[in-house]
């Protein structure tokens, strides 16, 4: 099982329930093959699972963040319970991201009790904790081009930078004057970042530079949920949002929107780029659905 027909997945292959009282979550874990899609592995867990990352040293290995303020790892070819099961968090979970930088087997978590944790899955516990946020922790990414750097969006309404190696916030960016729900990091630019928020834009944000946006997108009708910078195209980025669309965007451009999505009859809430494959999406909503599709923006010339 290839880990490039999966990877593109990595960030919101995951089905979940909304928290109660006897509520669970279920980690899906899917395969692409000549068939299509299908279900390999699914785990079940006694919580709902917010968010999951893949380990970037390991194909069979994941992360998933939870209600119950834990984070599970998990062995695709272990059909067992989670390998491993840290429980620091005193709130829900909602963000886990695994380093991507050489060198670096770290992962961050983020928050709803308004800290982001360190955690190096061979210690067995968290390493650091970053406090500074007055607000739900809703999105931690590392940075791909820093090595120990990544961002964390909030509902305080800022974006925060944070170096592992220092104490302390390194940058506070007030992003909008509303809850910020997703950042992601330029794949091409070290200093670009882009955040979507409540007030229903996506913003980009230069490091040298943060006392106003570089780029303002609008058109979402309801919060974005997800921001999602290509891999492939320096100035590419999509959106996904509440209003049920996933957006395709070009800032470089003078009308930078490229195409409008809408598949989903309930909240878009999950969204991810191809690694591998320059013209292919992933996405999933409340309606249940994940859909795997090339939009014909990303279409590559023949």
């Amino acid at each position: 099982h290839k880990r490039s027909n999966r990877s593109y997945l990595k960030a919101r292959q995951i089905t979940w329930i909304p928290l109660s009282d006897s509520g669970c979550g279920t980690l899906a874990v899917l395969e692409q093959n000549e068939a299509g899609i299908c279900l390999f592995r699914s785990f079940d867990w006694n919580d709902g699972l917010f968010d999951v990352t893949w380990s970037e040293n390991n194909e069979h290995v994941l992360v998933t963040a939870s209600g119950d303020g834990s984070l599970q790892i998990w062995d695709t070819a272990k059909p067992t319970g989670p390998l491993q099961v840290y429980k620091e968090h005193t709130q829900e979970v909602y963000s886990v991201d695994w380093s991507q930088t050489r060198g670096e087997q770290l992962v961050v978590s983020g928050s709803w009790d308004q800290t982001a944790k360190l955690w190096d899955p061979a210690v067995g516990r968290s390493i650091c904790t970053f406090k500074g946020h007055e607000g739900i922790i809703y999105s931690t990414i590392w940075s791909p081009h820093i090595p120990g750097c990544f961002a964390s969006a909030s509902g305080d309404q800022t974006l925060r930078i944070w170096d592992v190696k220092t104490p302390g916030v390194k940058v506070v960016i007030p992003g909008h004057q509303a809850e910020i729900l997703s950042c992601d990091w330029c794949k091409y630019d070290e200093n670009l970042l882009v955040t979507g928020a409540v007030d229903c834009s996506l913003k980009g944000w230069d490091l040298r530079n943060v006392r106003q946006p570089v780029f303002n997108l609008f058109g979402h009708t309801y919060a974005v949920r997800r921001v999602k910078f290509s891999p492939f195209h320096a100035t590419l980025l999509a959106s996904c949002s509440y209003d049920f669309t996933v957006r395709f965007w070009d800032f470089s451009k003078p009308n930078p929107l490229l195409e409008t999505v809408e598949h989903h009859t309930e909240f878009t809430c999950g969204l991810d780029l191809s690694l591998h494959n320059p013209g292919q999406v992933a996405d999933c909503a409340w309606d249940e659905l994940v859909k795997i599709y090339n939009p014909s923006c990303l279409a590559v010339p023949v």
